[in-house]
């Protein structure tokens, strides 16, 4: 990246009304930012800062399938809660001994479970994007 062609904060978010694409966006914006942090250690602000996002977004997740109306089924709440102290536990080493090469687990499991969340249920059709969503013509979509 050029430093003239700085991104904004966040990339596109997705719209209102379908949390699963939400949740994946969340995800891969996650990896994106721990991605880049990874690639310039030297900005310790910026390393750990991404890597706390990182860590509220798993908390979000957390108290999301804990809660008692939680939709998800039992065993699938049971592996998301799995998941969500494995990131506890590797972010607190991280903010401990913040090494860059810490981070790959991390980038990894967003960027699986992202494309879990933003590939459609078997027997359903995603929805075609609304011409705001996609990307303008020869544009390159640098989100993930």
């Amino acid at each position: 990246m050029y430093p003239t062609q700085r991104r904004p904060a966040y990339s596109k978010a997705p719209p209102e009304g379908d949390p699963r694409r939400t949740e994946g966006w969340a995800l891969t914006e996650a990896a994106r930012r721990l991605a880049e942090a990874q690639r310039s250690p030297e900005n310790n602000a910026a390393f750990l800062d991404a890597v706390r996002r990182n860590w509220r977004l798993w908390t979000i997740f957390q108290a999301g399938v804990m809660a008692p109306d939680s939709p998800l089924p039992t065993e699938l709440r049971a592996n998301v809660l799995s998941l969500s102290n494995f990131i506890d536990r590797h972010t607190v080493g991280i903010l401990a001994d913040p090494l860059p090469e810490k981070l790959d687990i991390l980038i990894r499991i967003n960027r699986e479970i992202a494309a879990g969340l933003l590939t459609a249920p078997p027997g359903t059709t995603p929805p075609a994007p609304t011409p705001s969503q996609a990307p303008p013509s020869g544009r390159i979509n640098h989100s993930a």
